[in-house]
C-alpha cells in the first residue's frame, strides 16, 4: 500500500514536517510506502480554467502538478497538510490542489484522504474544512482522528509541545491504514459501488 503526503508548508523543517514524521512512523511500522512531496519555495500558480486538461489529460503548466497526478493515481491514500496564514490554507497548497484534482481524470473514488492544519493560534478548523472538500467531492473516504486534525506552534518545532496534536497524527495514520486495507479487501470481494452517469443541474439558463 502507498500513501502520498503533500506538505503545503514553505518551511522544509517546520511544524507541518513534524506531524508528517509522526504519521510516517506509523505508516512504516504498518509496511505502507510513503511518497512525500513538499511545496517549500516552489512557485505553484493557480488554475486559469483554460480547459487544456480536458483534451490532454494533464495541466497546461509543466510543473510539479502533472508529476504529482501520476503519484496520486498510484497511491491508496492522500495526506494534505497546510499552515494557516489568514484564517485559511496557504495559497500555494490551494493552487496545487485545485489543479491536481481538476486536471487529473483517473478514478479517485475510495482513495482515503486526511487533512491537517497547523497554526499559531486560530483558523485551523476553517482550513481543515477547506482541505476536506477536495476529498468529499471525489467520493474519497476521510480518515478521522480523536479530534479535529490540528497542530499548534509558531516557531519551528513548537508543535512537538502539542502532545494532543502529535498523538492525533498517529491516530489518524493508524485509522488511515485500517481504511485502506479494508477498502482493498472490499474491492476484491464486492467491487466498487455502481456508478451513475453524472447529472449537472445549472441554475442560470
Amino acid at each position: 500500500m502507498r500513501v502520498l503526503i503533500i506538505n503545503g508548508s514553505p518551511r522544509t523543517k517546520g511544524n507541518s514536517s513534524r506531524l508528517v514524521e509522526e504519521m510516517t512512523k506509523i505508516f512504516e511500522k504498518e509496511n505502507v510506502e510513503v511518497d512525500s512531496y513538499q511545496i517549500g519555495s516552489k512557485a505553484i500558480r493557480g488554475c486559469m480554467a483554460c480547459g487544456y486538461c480536458y483534451e490532454h489529460n494533464e495541466c497546461v503548466f509543466k510543473d510539479d502538478v502533472n508529476d504529482l497526478a501520476k503519484r496520486f493515481e498510484a497511491a491508496d491514500g492522500l495526506v494534505v497538510l497546510s499552515p494557516v496564514y489568514y484564517g485559511s490554507a496557504n495559497g500555494s497548497i490551494i493552487s496545487l490542489l485545485d489543479r491536481l484534482f481538476y486536471s487529473s481524470h483517473f478514478e479517485k473514488r475510495f482513495k482515503v484522504g486526511a487533512a491537517f492544519a497547523i497554526a499559531r493560534r486560530a483558523g485551523t478548523t476553517a482550513t481543515f474544512d477547506e482541505l476536506n472538500k477536495y476529498f468529499t467531492i471525489n467520493q474519497m473516504p476521510i480518515a478521522s482522528g480523536r479530534y479535529w486534525n490540528n497542530g499548534f506552534g509558531r516557531a519551528e518545532g513548537q508543535v512537538e509541545q502539542d502532545l494532543e496534536g502529535t498523538q492525533n497524527a498517529r491516530v489518524v495514520a493508524r485509522n488511515m491504514v485500517f481504511l485502506m486495507k479494508a477498502i482493498k479487501d472490499a474491492k476484491e470481494k464486492y467491487g466498487l459501488p455502481e456508478k451513475e452517469e453524472v447529472t449537472y443541474t445549472h441554475f442560470i439558463k
